[in-house]
């Protein structure tokens, strides 16, 4: 707490300062006349004081939202007995509280453009769509039953719940469609309402106008939206170990069991490209076998298939491999092979090890081949490892996104993914063979790619069909999520599809959109909870809100774990999605230390957002 209260008055103490040179140049002597030649007039950014600042953060939406995310992360990392609210639920509140101080307090009302939340989260949306794109198929085909029936749980009783406590509690026409709003986090289900009313197909009681349902329905949307978002987010991350899971030993479960038994990870995934264990290790020889001197480097990877030179020093000085050089007495020859042989076998062929730096530093890399040429089809892996040199080793062999089983007679065919380590030099050569380019680790990202298929997953998302008078779309943050799961599965079966995509550039795209947008939520939100604040009807509304935010996904999860037998993230996932909470997905992808839950959550979410949409007619025409 106290790294908490040092932020702030860093923050307050550069700030005042700034915002408090509101004087003119009188009023700071004769250097108030020297900047006065230079400018007419300094004009004042805001008023001096704790005004001020509340002021300038309403002025200058990107300073809230920036300070909203800086005080979240430090409140999210804050921890009681193991229980942390995360950055996510850390910002939303962070911002919440600004915008409550300033409208309460200094009258200033905060309004940012809905145009930079939506950009926000539909960053968030795509970059998790490429995390989980062969996960989510194999999702479909293994819990598809599964994940229909929590979506059902959760909306019905959603809608039960709102409809039922407003009836109880006696409140007047429009607060059960708020409370479904906002305990559904779902702002359109206002506008579909709204339409039953302008449609004629509600008729208001005498006594009241449709002004006054309107504005019902606005108060019980925001206490609803802040309780519900606050507490799903809670929820959601803690729910495997509500009911005795570990959500990261699950998580790594479900990993396992959607990829099919593969054990590299699939081609365009984000770790598809690390160096990680191989038997196959480099070592440096002095060369004093006089078997081997006078010979070029072809002839003795001809004669020893299974010592592959890939450096070569002479006299301190690097020779290229490549133009294959005839050796002599004294080099240094360096080269890759299993570390068996290198023990046992190399050193009594070539000469005694040594440990000269230069001759070790030889960079290795990781690439994926899509096979491109057909004359490579039918050939083996036996036959592919016989005509490569350089030490490339064949590390995996992938065919339709999936790993097939390795060894000397594995048959490689048109279309497949070869994974191989190597030299770039000797990767570059091999992929000319293989008719395909290399697909190399990179810190680069393609915008080319990702602005593309944004811009068709947001088109998708906005076409609308009207049932009954009831507008009815995917959502543009739905299409953007399934637009990255389409480029990340087509990534599986040829990497260079799309790309490159740099994890840690995706990495950031996910969690620096949906903090950013939940930012600018909390501003827009928290002054409707100032107007909202009043009298029993407020506490009614809280307490329906938050149990029908709350208790449907928590039934639901029961459901998926103890009567369909699903994995417990995988069911946290398909609660979350069937809530519409994105926040809340966030939470349990950050618990579980993986991107697996998303696997459900974009079905859940499809069919919940149409039959809330229906929901919330029905439930103004009900009132």
């Amino acid at each position: 707490m106290s790294k908490l209260l040092y932020f702030i008055g860093v923050i307050a103490l550069a700030l005042v300062p700034a915002l408090a040179m509101a004087q003119d140049a009188e009023t700071v002597g004769g250097a108030g006349k020297v900047v006065g030649q230079v400018f007419d007039r300094i004009e004042p950014v805001t008023e001096a004081g704790l005004h001020g600042v509340f002021q300038y953060l309403g002025n200058q939406p990107i300073a809230f939202i920036l300070l909203a995310m800086a005080l979240g992360s430090l409140i999210g990392r804050l921890s009681l007995r193991g229980v942390s609210l995360g950055t996510t639920a850390g910002t939303l509140l962070s911002g919440i509280v600004v915008s409550v101080i300033a409208q309460s307090a200094f009258g200033i009302t905060y309004s940012i453009p809905g145009v930079l939340s939506s950009f926000f989260l539909l960053l968030f949306m795509y970059a998790l769509g490429l995390r989980v794109g062969p996960q989510f198929f194999a999702g479909l085909r293994s819990g598809g039953l599964a994940f229909v029936a929590i979506g059902i749980i959760v909306w019905s009783l959603n809608w039960i719940i709102c409809m039922a406590g407003a009836w109880l509690a006696g409140l007047e026409p429009g607060y059960a469609t708020g409370l479904i709003s906002g305990s559904y986090t779902i702002t359109a289900i206002l506008g579909v309402g709204q339409n039953a009313i302008d449609s004629g197909a509600y008729v208001p009681p005498p006594g009241i106008s449709p002004e006054q349902i309107g504005a019902n329905m606005a108060g019980a949307y925001a206490i609803s939206y802040v309780l519900s978002s606050v507490g799903i987010i809670l929820l959601i991350r803690y729910l495997p170990q509500i009911f005795g899971h570990d959500p990261v030993a699950d998580a790594q479960s479900a990993e396992r069991e959607f990829s099919g038994g593969d054990i590299h990870p699939a081609p365009g995934s984000p770790d598809a490209l690390t160096f990680g264990f191989s038997p196959y290790d480099v070592r440096a020889f002095r060369l004093t076998h006089h078997e081997l001197v006078g010979r070029c480097v072809s002839e003795i990877e001809t004669a020893y298939p299974s010592m592959p030179i890939v450096h070569l020093l002479r006299n301190e000085k690097p020779v290229d491999v490549t133009s294959d050089p005839i050796l002599t007495e004294g080099d240094i020859v360096t080269v890759r092979a299993d570390v068996h042989d290198l023990i046992f076998t190399e050193g009594t062929v070539i000469g005694p090890e040594v440990d000269t730096p230069e001759a070790r530093r030889v960079p290795l890399v990781v690439a994926d081949i899509h096979v491109g040429s057909h004359s490579t089809s039918g050939r083996t892996v036996g036959e592919l490892t016989a005509a490569i040199n350089g030490g490339v080793v064949v590390e995996a062999l992938f065919r339709g996104g999936h790993e097939l089983p390795l060894g000397p007679d594995s048959e490689i065919r048109f279309g497949d993914t070869v994974r191989l380590t190597g030299t770039n030099a000797s990767i570059q050569k091999v992929a000319q063979g293989l008719g395909g380019q290399p697909v190399l680790p990179t810190m680069k990202s393609e915008i080319f790619y990702l602005a593309l298929a944004m811009f068709i997953g947001y088109v998708v998302g906005t076409l609308t069909m009207h049932i009954g008078g009831i507008p009815i779309a995917l959502g543009t943050s739905a299409g953007c999520i399934l637009m990255g799961i389409f480029v990340s599965y087509m990534r599986s079966r040829n990497p260079s599809f799309g790309g490159p995509v740099h994890e840690g550039a995706r990495n950031f795209l996910q969690d620096f959109g949906l903090n950013a947008f939940v930012a600018v939520l909390s501003a827009n939100v928290g002054p409707k909870v100032v107007t909202a604040l009043a009298g029993d009807t407020a506490l009614w509304l809280a307490l329906i809100g938050i149990t029908a935010a709350l208790l449907p996904p928590l039934i639901a999860f029961w459901v998926g774990i103890r009567m369909f037998g699903l994995n417990a993230v995988i069911a946290d996932g398909a609660a979350t999605g069937a809530r519409n909470s994105t926040p809340g997905l966030n939470a349990i992808v950050d618990q579980s230390r993986s991107s697996i839950a998303a696997v459900a959550y974009p079905v859940t979410y499809a069919i919940t957002t149409v039959l809330a949409l229906i929901g919330g007619y029905f439930s103004m025409i009900l009132s």
